[in-house]
């Protein structure tokens, strides 16, 4: 991936619309902090782009080097290099994990991973994220903590190795000893080119991978972008300054949809 543009997009689930003409713009290697207040869109961002059946487009686009991202299936988007860990992964009974992340491999590949390399690649990967390998031959994610979960989730990922990887509150739910091992792997796929989007309510997280970018979402929409100081910012003073220096409401609008509503782009945010 070198380039994902996010324009004006709108989209829906249920009649009400979530993302409200929202635009941003994703370079290789970026690391984006996506912070706003619960409720107003962000964990729904990173679903649309992903491919989620339960929002419907209503309008913008979305281009990942140049072809139209929104246009492809979530598994197609999945073997375009984009991977999302989930912020509630859910259980899957009947179906083993080594049997899942084999097949999630071979989908990727011309040739099928032999059973040496695969035991090879999943040895190291479980290491890496401090589980048991003997956990390959559970069933996906039943039995498993909140935090063997999440750790499972950065196991897929190294495993696939996306370009561009979406972290829904990766953090909840992991000790100080878990969180150094996922922050350690987020970083060197960041210096081999990766591209993250990380959701945290959190300040941690942010403190050891170091976001280049940080993003404000209000109501569907990108409201204020800046560096790392801006997350630092809001973890200190919460987002009142938004409204004290930017004029931006951050009361949750029963649909941002409404006509009535103002367009958080045109309250003098640059």
């Amino acid at each position: 991936m070198e380039k994902l543009i996010v324009s004006n997009l709108s989209a829906e689930a249920g009649g009400k619309e979530i993302l409200n003409d929202l635009s941003l713009t994703l370079e290789k290697g970026d690391c984006l902090a996506l912070l706003g207040p619960n409720g107003h869109g962000k964990s729904t961002l990173l679903n649309v782009l992903m491919g989620s059946p339960e929002y419907h487009i209503t309008s913008g686009s979305a281009e990942l080097d140049g072809e139209d991202l929104l246009s492809l299936t979530a598994d197609q988007r999945s073997r375009k290099g984009i991977f999302m860990a989930f912020q509630n992964p859910p259980d899957i009974p009947g179906i083993v994990a080594s049997d899942f992340f084999r097949a999630s491999l071979n989908v990727r590949r011309e040739e099928p991973v032999s059973a040496y390399d695969f035991y090879r690649l999943t040895e190291d990967a479980y290491k890496k994220v401090g589980l048991n390998s003997d956990m390959a031959s559970r069933h996906l994610n039943e039995g498993f903590s909140g935090g063997e979960k999440k750790r499972d989730e950065i196991l897929q990922m190294l495993l696939l190795k996306p370009d561009l990887v979406f972290l829904d509150e990766i953090d909840s739910g992991l000790d100080v000893d878990a969180l150094a091992q996922i922050a350690a792997i987020i970083n060197d796929m960041r210096a081999q080119g990766t591209t993250f989007v990380i959701i945290s309510h959190y300040d941690r997280l942010y403190d050891i991978v170091s976001p280049n970018r940080t993003a404000i979402m209000v109501n569907g929409s990108v409201a204020l972008e800046g560096d790392s100081s801006l997350a630092k910012r809001v973890s200190k003073e919460g987002y009142s300054f938004l409204r004290s220096e930017y004029g931006i409401d951050l009361s949750k609008k029963k649909s941002v949809a409404d006509p009535k509503a103002p367009n958080i782009m045109s309250l003098g945010v640059d």
